[in-house]
């Protein structure tokens, strides 16, 4: 399966999104997904198998639980992919940024020219 069929998926990206944050129980997993999403256990654990089977997740035994992390790999090489289309929107960004920061330069400097107000 390709890295955006995988990632098409908005269940999926939504459980990577809870992985990013540090692994997980499959229970735990579960729990968010199904009631942000209305789904069945045996639905996110097919989902849960698909980001495994496609190297997204790692999965290792802790007792009777199953713990899932994201593996970066993957992503690293939609990443590079991405790479030859950055083009297209970094110098909007980078102009967004530039906005942003001369917006906070100009209330910097209103504020210091507003006399400090007295309370009666």
């Amino acid at each position: 399966m390709h890295a955006f069929d995988v990632l098409g998926d908005p269940v999926r990206r939504r459980i990577l999104e809870l992985l990013a944050d540090g692994e997980m129980a499959a229970g735990a997993v579960s729990e968010v997904i199904r009631a942000e999403f209305g789904i069945s256990q045996p639905a996110v654990s097919q989902h849960l198998a698909v980001l495994r089977e496609n190297g997204f997740a790692t999965v290792r035994p802790e007792g009777t639980r199953r713990l899932y992390a994201v593996n970066s790999e993957p992503l690293r090489d939609v990443d590079v992919w991405l790479d030859r289309f950055r083009r297209f929107w970094t110098p909007h960004l980078d102009a967004l940024a530039t906005e942003l920061a001369r917006g906070r330069r100009e209330r910097r400097l209103r504020g210091a020219e507003d006399p400090p107000r007295s309370n009666p």
